[in-house]
């Protein structure tokens, strides 16, 4: 594989994504996927929630065209397990799943992948590996889900993401990785001209889980022979940071407050900046730009040895310590309110 079919990966995802998401739009409407406005949301009108369907059919379209030659088993395993949790969120946008159903579909899809071998290495024991694998795919792909509360903003992320990942791939000779990263990031910028404030459609767990289960598999498969795997594993968590920082906030805010963790609300870093004096554009805005802070920080560490490695490491997690203590002392809007809701349907990977 070449750059010019990495190219053309991208372009045919993007085109394909720009060209569906209107039809998805109004599937949406006419289908029943429509996101109602209520307390714990920031939009004020209905809106179709049909959009993942379109990011989903242009990775697969692009990457089934163009990279079937490349991996064909791994990629069919990957692909597979990615539509299964995809058509997990396509169940929970129109009927809702009760979130241990979900939790049990995702950690299966993680299963098979092992299965067939794609999964982290880089412990001496496998039950280990095996363990790290089903934890970092779960929780990737439900951390993605939990940054889809705000216009734009898994999206954004998701394509940063994506682009770095695919710079690493290319700059270590991984063609799979980076045809993978390629279609996502065509998909998400895609569909990111209807999604960008103020959304005409969004992304539901169809398209949310779909792309937290991928960057999961990205960072799986995403190998670096030139350094050691006591340093290369930061890479993929540094990429993804920004997800991972806000699952970790909302979480521990929660329980701290004495909320269930899977109860939806107004508690995420995109709501705590608003609620601190931001725009929802200067909100997300502020997050494409720490999320690519620390996709570049992922790029030195890739060519650093161990002590430089953890000291650049250490650099990123004593500010995110101090940004979550921070954080978490914005007064949250409606915060009574919210501690004593329980919707009807609670959703695990739901924001």
């Amino acid at each position: 594989m070449t750059l010019t079919t990495l190219l053309i990966i991208f372009t045919a995802a993007l085109l394909i994504a720009t060209a569906a998401t209107p039809l998805a739009r109004r599937a949406g409407a006419r289908w029943g996927f429509v996101d109602l406005p209520s307390g714990r949301k920031v939009h004020t009108s209905p809106v179709p929630r049909f959009g993942g369907i379109a990011m989903v059919s242009a990775v697969l379209v692009a990457l089934l065209i163009f990279e079937g030659r490349y991996g064909v088993d791994q990629l069919a395993s990957i692909l597979t397990g990615a539509s299964w949790v995809s058509i997990l969120g396509t169940l929970d946008d129109r009927w809702g799943l009760r979130p241990i159903y979900k939790l049990l579909g995702q950690v299966g899809a993680a299963v098979f992948l092992i299965l067939l071998g794609v999964q982290v290495s880089f412990l001496p024991v496998d039950w280990l590996n095996w363990a790290v694998t089903i934890m970092w795919i779960v929780g990737i792909t439900n951390a993605i889900n939990f940054l889809d509360n705000m216009d734009g903003l898994a999206g954004g992320i998701v394509a940063i993401a994506s682009g770095y990942f695919l710079l690493l791939a290319v700059q270590s000779g991984q063609y799979l990785v980076g045809g993978l990263a390629a279609a996502l990031l065509g998909a998400s910028v895609g569909f990111l001209f209807y999604n960008l404030n103020p959304a005409s459609i969004f992304m539901g767990d169809t398209g949310s889980l779909f792309l937290g289960f991928m960057l999961a598999v990205l960072g799986i498969k995403l190998r670096f022979p030139g350094n050691s795997p006591t340093v290369t594993w930061m890479v993929p968590v540094l990429v993804l940071a920004l997800p991972i920082f806000d699952t970790t906030l909302v979480v521990m805010s929660r329980i701290r407050r004495g909320v269930r963790p899977t109860t939806a609300g107004k508690d995420h870093i995109s709501h705590r900046l608003v609620r601190k004096g931001f725009t929802q554009r200067e909100a997300v805005m502020l997050l494409y730009l720490v999320s690519g802070m620390s996709g570049m920080v992922a790029q030195f560490v890739t060519h650093a040895a161990v002590i430089e490695a953890y000291m650049l490491c250490g650099a990123v997690l004593v500010p995110a310590l101090y940004a979550m203590w921070w954080l978490e002392h914005i007064p949250l809007e409606g915060a009574k309110d919210s501690e004593k809701e329980r919707t009807p349907r609670t959703q695990l990977p739901s924001g």
